[in-house]
């Protein structure tokens, strides 16, 4: 059993936090908010993943899991005064792409102002290469007496909708530290989840959790490429991943054509790589490209609404006058984040052409509140149907496998489908009537 403090609520922190109590350890975690600490207390979580609440609730039950909003509290309890303190802040994008590291000095400010003992302070934000000794430098340059301490660099890999899997069955974990017995010590914190563990150095760290994530993206830009020369050539590009996948070189996991990538991960992690190399004078092309395909993606599903039901009179804009419906408004399914969300960024296309929008998701309808404008949010997915001239699938929820189309039918004004996951197959919508479109379905 260790004795660790978890320093940020959010999606990393929290989920990070509640596994390792679940694994057995004292984890107390720390937010400045006091709104969001007051509502955890209660076991009211600020995010939607699914089996975390149950989790959170267990292990609050228990006593392995608390929240604090006092760093003091959290690192140096009397009791149980924590060995290891990660950081789990936020690392939004800046204004030229790079990652913005606030919140990563704030915490590691007060960690050097408050800790009386000698810790581990373990990054799990993505943060750029580099930071590890920038963490070492503020804690050294902000301690009151010097007292000794590692930074540990331990980038997280979770996926939202599948986090605490994730969590608990990761694929491997990574670790990088100057001194390699504190690095050791923290792959005793996994060895429950049997796991491979790379041991390496801080920057290598930093750099494996950028490159991995700006790999996968890359996939998902490629076959979205390939998605639309499929259109132009009348293959179908469902089948066209389905062989590539088969190839162990290449592997099936995110070939799905689509919309492009989204969430809060992706899209400022190729950025922040980007400008990393820029800075550094290289000329990242492909990175730079891999953006490009995901921007294009949106425009390109905007452009099949426009040819399906847009005016051609030259007195009106593209969409005026048109009702166009949103099924899904998170970024993918099984989570209610928003952040960089897909169907957001169309809905506000849409509305620029003139467009009318309705929308439903199953989970994200109080951040949709908060976000979007002139959008009438409808309580199911018939209640947004009612006179629109289009529907969009925007997420893959479960929940929209299985509709009632004869019914959909008959509620709109034009039985119009564009489907921006491939979720439904061509010659049956076509069967029950609808006009058709998804991404890279050739002629189908």
């Amino acid at each position: 059993m260790k004795n660790i403090a978890v320093i940020g609520t959010g999606y990393v922190g929290l989920v990070t936090g509640t596994c390792f109590a679940d694994l057995g350890n004292r984890v107390v975690c720390v937010d400045i908010n006091e709104e969001r600490i007051n509502n955890l207390n209660k076991g009211i979580l600020p995010i939607y993943e699914p089996g975390l609440e149950e989790m959170v609730r267990r292990n609050m039950a228990s006593g392995r899991l608390n929240f604090s909003l006092s760093y003091d509290e959290a690192i140096n309890n009397a009791d149980s005064p924590a060995e290891m303190v990660f950081i789990a802040v936020g690392t939004p994008e800046g204004v030229d792409g790079e990652a913005d590291l606030r919140y990563v000095r704030a915490a590691a400010e007060t960690i050097a102002e408050t800790m009386k003992h000698q810790v581990i302070i373990i990054n799990k934000s993505t943060v750029p290469v580099g930071t590890g000794d920038w963490v070492a430098d503020i804690v050294r340059g902000k301690q009151p007496e010097p007292i000794a301490f590692d930074v540990v660099s331990n980038p997280e890999f979770l996926r939202e909708g599948a986090a605490i899997s994730d969590c608990m069955n990761p694929d491997r974990i990574v670790l990088g530290s100057l001194n390699r017995d504190a690095a050791n010590k923290v792959a005793q914190l996994y060895m429950p989840l049997r796991a491979p563990i790379i041991v390496t150095d801080l920057r290598t760290a930093e750099m494996i959790k950028y490159a991995s994530n700006a790999f996968l993206a890359t996939k998902i830009s490629f076959i979205n490429e390939i998605s639309n020369i499929c259109e132009a050539l009348g293959a179908d590009v469902k089948e066209v991943a389905a062989g590539m996948g088969y190839d162990k070189r290449i592997g099936r996991a995110f070939l799905d054509a689509g919309l492009g990538y989204g969430g809060s991960c992706f899209p400022k992690d190729v950025k922040a790589l980007a400008h990393m190399a820029n800075i550094q004078g290289k000329h990242p092309q492909l990175l730079e490209a891999v953006m490009t395909i995901n921007t294009d993606q949106r425009r390109s599903l905007v452009n099949k609404v426009r040819g399906l039901i847009g005016n051609n009179g030259a007195h009106l804009s593209k969409l005026e006058g048109k009702t166009v419906g949103m099924l899904g408004l998170a970024f993918k399914a099984n989570t209610d984040d928003m952040r960089e969300s897909q169907p957001v960024d169309i809905i506000r296309m849409l509305q620029a052409d003139g467009a009318q929008i309705k929308a439903y998701d199953p989970v994200a309808m109080d951040n949709a509140g908060k976000q979007l404008q002139n959008v009438k949010l409808c309580e199911d997915v018939y209640d947004v149907a009612v006179g629109c001239d289009a529907l969009i699938l925007g997420t893959e929820w479960n929940e929209f496998k299985n509709l009632d189309w004869h019914r959909i039918k008959g509620l709109m004004r034009k039985p119009v489908l564009v489907d921006g996951r491939n979720l439904y197959e061509p010659a049956v919508m076509r069967d029950l009537g609808f006009t058709y479109r998804g991404v890279g379905r050739g002629y189908a």
